[in-house]
């Protein structure tokens, strides 16, 4: 089979981290992509770097997305991604934008592109309980993530999943599935989903 990747985007809350895990339990080799990150925030599940270096990297055309969140700011780097799948690791990517989504499915290996979704009351819920100091911008930011979607209603998507109506293992298990499978990402009436 050759490589693959899982890109799993969504709204904040949306089970990102619990899914990873769930699909790290099910294939061992499967793992987080850990982002470049500057600045203040979390900082599990990232590689510290500064924005200079982002930067540098951005020049030499290392980077295949960067952004910027909570007043941090963001880097996927190409060189670790081949080096995560050429010592024979699936990369889970957490994306928070369609268009991150659509630059790292231009690196070329079979990416299973998954969009996990939940309602705002529901995001709410799930941050206050894992303690997030930012509930509301984590909020304003579940607003962006509908926006962005409604702004690209033909984006394709390998799966679809309501993360409030099925398991972390449930989701990961179709996950590894569609991953198996080699299932095309293909447009998807997503209007509905996200209102």
């Amino acid at each position: 089979m050759s490589p693959s990747g899982v890109i799993l985007y969504g709204p904040p809350g949306s089970g990102k981290d619990t899914i990873t895990a769930e699909l790290s339990n099910l294939r061992p080799e499967s793992a987080l992509f850990q982002r470049l990150k500057a600045g203040p925030g979390r900082t599990a599940g990232y590689r510290l770097t500064t924005a200079e270096h982002i930067e540098e990297l951005a020049q030499a055309g290392e980077v295949l997305y960067r952004n910027s969140r909570y007043d941090a700011e963001y880097a996927i780097d190409r060189s670790e991604v081949s080096a995560f799948v050429d010592s024979g690791r699936i990369p889970v990517l957490h994306m928070g934008q369609i268009a991150g989504a659509r630059a790292v499915a231009a690196h070329p290996i079979n990416w299973v592109r998954v969009l996990l979704w939940c309602p705002e009351d529901v995001t709410r819920q799930r941050c206050q309980g894992r303690g997030d100091k930012d509930v509301e911008a984590r909020l304003k930011v579940w607003h962006e993530t509908r926006q962005d979607l409604l702004d690209h209603t033909a984006e394709p998507w390998s799966l679809v999943i309501r993360t409030d109506q099925v398991s972390a293992a449930q989701a990961a298990q179709a996950i590894d599935d569609a991953r198996s499978a080699g299932t095309p990402a293909e447009v998807r009436d997503i209007r509905g989903l996200v209102g």
